[in-house]
């Protein structure tokens, strides 16, 4: 046979080998994802990983590492291989940078922050934000801080309460930096503030009053990029770049702890808070806002629901975990036995962290609760939703021990 033909056939043989393995099954389309900012990069605790493991051994999935970071309630942004996230140690707030899949630390950095330990442990409850080669951040006390990723070096540093007038809401500042653009924008003021990302320097701001607590939520109305911000007292529109009110509508809540982030779906925007307010759906029409439905079937206390495929999954504060019909309120089911936990979804699938530890997976489904696997990762408080990012599960405690589980398909 001439060798062009025995290559040509070779090449033949392989192709159809090839295309034979995906028929059956045997290609692996695994797609992993970084998460490198609170409630991931759609901004709804959402992820688009694939192929990752929701079923486990009988000891639960392998540990990789574990570190003692501080106390707080910080979450893990997951980026380009480093994972970072946030404690408090003797009244100084630390930024950690950890290889993401060995645990080794590249860097950390502090700077002085009072514990604010009220009704909980304290430390930062913020997320770190990663936005191109930099590193945002938000303290309880409101420090706005820009790191620079590769080493850690501070490129900015602003108090906003000293630099700009704000209050502290009761609890202190507790939402996560939300990057558009050229701006970081940060839940602090009546209804927002923004930083240009390079200096700090201000952009524009809202009035001086105590803040919610929840994280800005992007949006699109028109050909204008928004955003929705939980205030004081209300939820308010706003066009990203100049702050401009577009919308807002009251929602008063027990000691105005606005915690949980709104969920935003075409024209619609749900809303959820504990301390016995419960829920609605709003619709939005030009400045015009109406109510489609409220109930109080789901109260989330602090931590955010996620909207998947027409359904709502979130801790009410009876401590369950409940599945509503988004368009309707209705509770469609309900399991305790979880506390106040935490949720994120990735692939059809919830991944809880209940209020004592245990790590659980169960189909994201209206049909009902289904346990795929469960596994005891960590002890004491935990407030923090995990995190899933290219196969693994970072998750921490109150006290600041932090774990990463291997859970690669």
């Amino acid at each position: 046979m001439e060798p062009r033909r025995t290559i040509r056939t070779y090449l033949l043989l392989v192709a159809l080998g090839l295309a034979l393995w995906v028929a059956m099954g045997y290609y692996d389309t695994a797609e992993a994802a970084d998460w490198p900012n609170w409630r991931g990069p759609n901004h709804n605790g959402v992820s688009n990983e694939t192929g990752w493991s929701a079923t486990w051994p009988k000891d639960g999935p392998k540990l990789l590492w574990k570190k003692s970071i501080g106390t707080g309630f910080c979450s893990i942004a997951v980026s380009n291989g480093r994972a970072y996230t946030m404690g408090n140690i003797n009244d100084n707030d630390i930024l950690y940078c950890f290889e993401a899949d060995t645990g080794k630390q590249i860097w950390k950095k502090s700077y002085p922050c009072p514990l604010f330990k009220k009704n909980h442990e304290g430390g930062p409850a913020a997320t770190p934000t990663v936005s191109g080669d930099s590193i945002y951040t938000f303290s309880k006390n409101g420090d706005a801080v820009c790191f620079k990723a590769a080493t850690g070096e501070i490129l900015w540093h602003k108090n906003l309460p000293k630099e700009l007038g704000v209050k502290h809401p009761n609890w202190y500042f507790a939402g996560s930096p939300f990057v558009a653009g050229d701006i970081v924008i940060y839940n602090a003021g009546s209804a927002g503030i923004a930083l240009n990302k390079a200096d700090g320097s201000l952009v524009w701001k809202s009035g001086t009053t105590a803040p919610g607590y929840a994280t800005a939520v992007p949006f699109t109305m028109g050909n204008q990029k928004c955003v929705a911000i939980f205030g004081f007292r209300e939820i308010v529109g706003l066009i990203a770049a100049t702050g401009r009110q577009m919308w807002q509508f009251p929602w008063k809540t027990r000691w105005d702890a606005n915690i949980g982030d709104p969920i935003i779906s075409g024209n619609t925007v749900f809303v959820c808070t504990g301390y016995n307010r419960g829920c609605a759906l709003l619709k939005i029409e030009g400045s015009n806002v109406t109510e489609v439905w409220q109930n109080k079937n789901m109260r989330n206390h602090f931590n955010s629901s996620v909207l998947w495929q027409g359904h709502i999954y979130g801790f009410d504060d009876a401590k369950e975990l409940r599945c509503l019909d988004f368009k309707t309120g209705q509770m469609v089911w309900s399991k305790g036995g979880l506390g106040k936990g935490s949720l994120m979804i990735a692939d059809g699938k919830l991944i809880i962290l209940s209020e004592r530890g245990k790590l659980v997976t169960a189909p994201a489904s209206p049909a009902g609760f289904r346990e795929l696997s469960s596994a005891q990762i960590l002890t004491g408080k935990c407030w923090t939703v995990p995190v899933l990012a290219n196969g693994r599960i970072y998750a921490r405690n109150a006290v600041g021990d932090l774990v990463c589980v291997d859970v690669g398909g």
